[in-house]
């Protein structure tokens, strides 16, 4: 009935004030403790997530530790906590496998990526040296032309005709043939426009090459820029493969070792369930006992003075039966939120569902947490929800800390309680009157708790209600 996840089972302080405080915390606390026990074996815990559900199940997975946690508080801290780990542990296991296959699937395509380039290289370097031989081979062939042209030229020039040389570089006969002179001199033109021609034609083929050289060169460089950055690539995502490769190990080590000491641990918790389940049975006994009378002395002291009333007017039906009229609504004592901020809820009111896959000890499927909890900071003025007796004010050695009990007495056949755990400090002492909105502790995180917050509980007519049905 205490916490979920934060709170444990407090009784009171005094043999009244433990009563009153444990009775109410103890229903929620077995049943808690049942949950809590059922944490013990959570082999199997966490139904493995789609990778684009992981995000959105974060939080639930929190609240899910949370809870756990808060099951098995008010037994032992550290075994909740260990509880609270195990969830965590099991719970982003499936995410950090999923991480896993994704950083290697990351890695098997920048080697792919790697082997690619690599491959592009080499077709362009073979390019390349392609290119390079057939310029070299053009180039010697457009000096040969040019060697050729040269010396046409040159012994045309300075013979002012056809040399010896000349005729036999042409294949021409007797150089002495007047006849043939001019011929051979046309000869000569025709062959050295050809090999003009030739070059021209060459110089073209060879502008060309370098042309394709120079591209080939830039695509070897910029695919040399893209393997040096895929190769760090590479590195990267096997480093973080390895790394994932790590915290999934982390996380099925760390499990194992936790289930193995809550399954060790088993049989003392579910000892101290035993024990925890009769304190919660006697504190509710109590809170619903001490409701009972405050109903009957209301209900008692309404026909007295009905009866006084029907003397009094002389009618007849003065010694009928009297029946006391329906309870009214219980908004009747006007409630208020004992905090003056906006504080978040971090666990509501009620059933807690064991988690799926968890061993339901006692075959209870769950356990009732009977308050809410708010997140308030340590040190959070907590008031008064309503005027009325001060039951508890101080240390309970229940779980509950510094405990705070109020009875607001009956208004229209209802009885109620609140209880405020976990305060820092009580500023009220038992037998107290005090009045709605006073100033009655500061919250914090004494008892069984595992942070700073505030456990508020509203028992109606001897049953613990949802407080906010009534604030």
């Amino acid at each position: 009935m205490y916490r979920t996840s934060q709170d444990a089972t407090p009784h009171g302080g005094s043999s009244t004030v433990k009563t009153g405080h444990a009775k109410r915390r103890w229903r929620s606390g077995v049943a808690a403790g049942l949950t809590a026990l059922t944490m013990l074996g959570m082999l199997g815990l966490v139904v493995p997530a789609q990778a684009d559900e992981l995000h959105d199940k974060a939080s639930a997975l929190e609240q899910q530790a949370h809870d756990a946690a808060g099951a098995l508080e008010f037994v032992d801290a550290g075994i909740a906590k260990s509880a609270s780990d195990l969830v965590l542990f099991q719970g982003q296991l499936p995410g950090a496998q999923v991480a896993l296959t994704d950083a290697q699937t990351r890695v098997g395509a920048a080697t792919a990526q790697v082997s690619s380039l690599a491959a592009r290289i080499d077709l362009a370097q073979e390019s390349k040296d392609k290119i390079t031989s057939q310029i070299a081979i053009d180039t010697k062939k457009a000096a040969e032309t040019k060697s050729m042209i040269g010396q046409i030229a040159a012994q045309s020039y300075k013979g002012g005709g056809i040399s010896p040389n000349l005729a036999l570089i042409l294949g021409i006969g007797s150089p002495n043939d007047l006849a043939n002179s001019i011929d051979m001199a046309e000869q000569a033109m025709r062959s050295q426009n050809a090999a003009l021609e030739q070059l021209t034609s060459q110089k073209a083929t060879n502008q060309n090459a370098q042309a394709r050289l120079a591209a080939v060169e830039a695509e070897i460089k910029d695919l040399k820029t893209q393997a040096d950055a895929a190769l760090v690539a590479e590195q990267s995502a096997r480093d973080q493969a390895a790394a994932q490769k790590a915290t999934v190990d982390k996380l099925i080590s760390d499990s194992a070792v936790i289930n193995a000491q809550l399954e060790a641990q088993k049989p003392q918790i579910q000892a101290k369930l035993k024990v925890v389940q009769q304190q919660q049975n006697d504190v509710a006994a109590q809170i619903a006992e001490q409701q009972r009378q405050e109903l009957a002395a209301a209900a008692a002291e309404a026909e007295r003075i009905a009866r006084e009333q029907a003397a009094s007017g002389g009618g007849a039906g003065g010694g009928g039966t009297y029946v006391p009229p329906a309870p009214g609504n219980p908004s009747a004592f006007g409630l208020q939120h004992p905090f003056s901020g906006n504080i978040p809820i971090t666990s509501g009111f009620g059933w807690r569902p064991t988690p799926t896959g968890t061993i339901d000890f006692e075959g209870t499927g769950g356990y009732m947490h009977t308050g809410v909890d708010f997140g308030a900071t340590c040190g959070t003025p907590v008031y008064a929800a309503a005027a009325g007796n001060v039951v508890i004010g101080g240390w309970t050695n229940g779980g509950g800390g510094y405990t705070v009990q109020i009875s607001h007495g009956v208004i229209q056949g209802n009885a109620l309680t609140t209880i405020y755990y976990h305060n820092s400090a009580a500023l009220v002492s038992p037998g107290q009157r005090v009045s709605q909105g006073q100033l009655i502790a500061y919250s914090g995180n004494t008892g069984n708790s595992t942070g700073c917050h505030a456990h508020f509980e509203t028992w109606l007519n001897g049953r613990a209600v949802d407080p906010m049905g009534l604030l």
